[in-house]
């Protein structure tokens, strides 16, 4: 009979033991690269079978336009403000290197001058909160990605797309809300040329390995003008141009870096930034 008991006791623990794989994160997207692709030789990366920047609405369609609410966030008691609109403020901030920023203060707002460089903090994050503010230029020049064209870098490596998609196509993984080359967002929410937008960014930083290798992927939750656009979206790799269909991988790098914006030669504007660190 004990030995029955025993018997029985290890057919069930073989019946409802958990596999190994059983925790592996299944919502990795399949990435696969061609030299080639429809009789073009490049440098190609599709993305669970769509190809990175697709402009083909059959094969990639538009995000829902939605329109936004008309409330922007104030920054909570604990936040660390980075930028409030004044000249104290814009100490916060360096240009290439630690050279002082050719960005202009013009009425309580950080705007991007053309080959100024990247606007960088001076003061490094790695997990975090952060509300920004952004204004693409009242006077539309240019289309698709030539219009109104920016970007929030976290940790100066993984980049929220700023654009003005309002009535504005281009490919929808580089429009306003997308992770460049990586996840288009769920809806596009943008408001037209001159008015202020905010982006609200829950973002998780990458893990490393004593290899480089990932063992631990970035993830975003993002709301563009209060509505959710990337819902804690795990980042399949990184987001710096490889090409015109393809983007960079990870690349092992420090727990923290500086928040960045970008300098696309695009008059955007930037305020109330404020941001607050949080637990991995």
């Amino acid at each position: 009979m004990k030995t029955l008991l025993s018997v029985t006791a290890a057919c069930l623990f073989c019946c409802f033991a958990i596999p190994a794989n059983a925790h592996e994160d299944h919502s990795k997207p399949v990435i696969t690269k061609k030299s080639e692709h429809e009789g073009k030789k490049g440098n190609y990366m599709f993305i669970d079978g769509i190809k990175v920047h697709e402009s083909d609405p059959a094969k990639q369609p538009q995000p829902p336009v939605v329109e936004p609410g008309a409330v922007l966030g104030a920054a909570p008691s604990d936040a660390i403000v980075l930028f409030d609109g004044t000249e104290a403020t814009l100490t916060n901030w360096v240009g290439k290197g630690s050279e002082p920023t050719k960005w202009k203060l013009v009425d309580g707002s950080l705007e991007s001058v053309k080959g100024g460089g990247y606007l960088r903090s001076k003061r490094e994050f790695g997990s975090c909160q952060l509300h920004v503010e952004f204004a693409t230029p009242s006077t539309v020049k240019g289309n698709g990605q030539g219009r109104g064209n920016s970007g929030v870098f976290l940790m100066g490596q993984y980049e929220v797309q700023v654009l003005d998609s309002f009535e504005n196509v281009t490919y929808p993984d580089g429009q306003a809300g997308a992770l460049y080359g990586r996840s288009k967002p769920l809806v596009n929410v943008s408001r037209g040329p001159g008015e202020w937008q905010s982006y609200d960014i829950i973002f998780h930083r990458p893990q490393f390995d004593e290899d480089g290798k990932v063992s631990k992927r970035a993830t975003f939750t993002v709301l563009h003008n209060g509505v959710l656009v990337q819902d804690h979206t795990r980042l399949s790799g990184g987001t710096g141009w490889a090409g015109p269909h393809a983007v960079g991988e990870y690349k092992k790098h420090a727990d923290k870096g500086p928040l960045t914006m970008q300098d696309h030669g695009n008059p955007v504007r930037y305020r109330n930034i404020w941001i607050r660190e949080i637990a991995d």
